[in-house]
Formats: C-alpha cells, sequence, structure tokens
C-alpha cells in the first residue's frame, strides 16, 4: 500500500497551506490529522469548518467531549481518542469523565450517560433512531437542538476518523502518552 504523505506547509497544495499555517500558529504544532487532510484542501477546510461550528454549539466542555469520545471509541479510532483525550485535558474535563469515555464505562452523571447512549444510537442506527431513544434523550433535558448538534459531531467525526482508519495517520507525540485501544 502507498502510504499517505505528511503534509507540512512547504509540501501542501496551495489551498492547504493557510489552514496549516494557522493550525502550526494556534497550535505549536501540525496535528497528523491535518498533515494528511491537507492532500485535499477541501476536504481539510470542510473538516476544520465543522470543528468550529461543532464547538460553538450549545454542548459545554463535558457534553462536547462526550459526543467525541463516543462515536471515537465506537469507531475505534487509535489516532482521535489519545487527540480528544489530550484535549479533553486542556478543556479541564472531569479526569473520571475522560477515562469512562475511553473504557466504554457508565459515565458519572445520568445526563451526560443519556447523550452517550444517544449518541450511540445516532451512530449505531445511522440516524434511524427509536422513539424510545428520542424520549430518553429528550427526558435527560435535551431537545430538537441537542439532537441536531449530535448529527452535526457526527458528520466531524465520521470524516476524522474514517481518514484516520484509511491513512493509518501515526499519533502525534503530544498525544503517545494518551494511546488507547479498545478493551
Amino acid at each position: 500500500m502507498k502510504e499517505f504523505t505528511l503534509h507540512t506547509v512547504e509540501t501542501a497544495p496551495e489551498k492547504s497551506k493557510a489552514i496549516l499555517e494557522g493550525a502550526q500558529k494556534q497550535m505549536g504544532m501540525i496535528p497528523g490529522l491535518y498533515a494528511v487532510m491537507a492532500e485535499s484542501p477541501e476536504l481539510l477546510k470542510a473538516y476544520t469548518q465543522l470543528h468550529q461550528l461543532f464547538t460553538a454549539t450549545s454542548f459545554d466542555a463535558e457534553e462536547l467531549t462526550v459526543v467525541w469520545q463516543t462515536i471515537n471509541v465506537e469507531h475505534q479510532c487509535h489516532y482521535c481518542v489519545p487527540a480528544h483525550t489530550g484535549i479533553a485535558h486542556s478543556m479541564n474535563v472531569d479526569p473520571v469523565l475522560i477515562e469512562a469515555l475511553r473504557n466504554d464505562e457508565i459515565l458519572p452523571s445520568p445526563k451526560l450517560q443519556a447523550l452517550k447512549a444517544f449518541t450511540l444510537a445516532v451512530v449505531r442506527e445511522r440516524g434511524n433512531v427509536s422513539e424510545s431513544a428520542l424520549d430518553a434523550f429528550f427526558a435527560a433535558g435535551y431537545g430538537h437542538q441537542q439532537v441536531l448538534e449530535v448529527i452535526l459531531g457526527l458528520s466531524q467525526k465520521v470524516i476524522s476518523n474514517y481518514v484516520n482508519h484509511v491513512a493509518h495517520t501515526p499519533v502525534d507525540k503530544v498525544f503517545e502518552k494518551f494511546a488507547w485501544s479498545k478493551k
């Protein structure tokens, strides 16, 4: 198999350079995911825009992390689980929640557990969620807006998880200490 290129600002297609430069400036590095995605400027742009849009939703840091990590674990993404572990720590998410998500365990609050269950239903049923799944989500205090926002988060994670599966993106050094594999 021909390996995917991990682009730098210098090797990336012209339309990807600005996004890579922005990542370098903001994060002090170009994440491996971005380096791979740079091959397709349109994909890189779509992913970064979806990320910005999802982080601007009604979800707080813990809820964002629940959606991201639930999908990452379900998709068994070797790259995104460690990356979002580091991101969750930087967002001051409770370490108990972070570990429960990584280990696919019951979450520390019923509302977050309901968010995890609904996210899994959306993923596993490809959006064809049952009325009972919706009712349980609504009973936990979420509404139609959050149903749609879970779908937005899923669209972001499908892009990153699938790219990492296909490209075998190496985990960035900064996230290696959070290495993960499905138990």
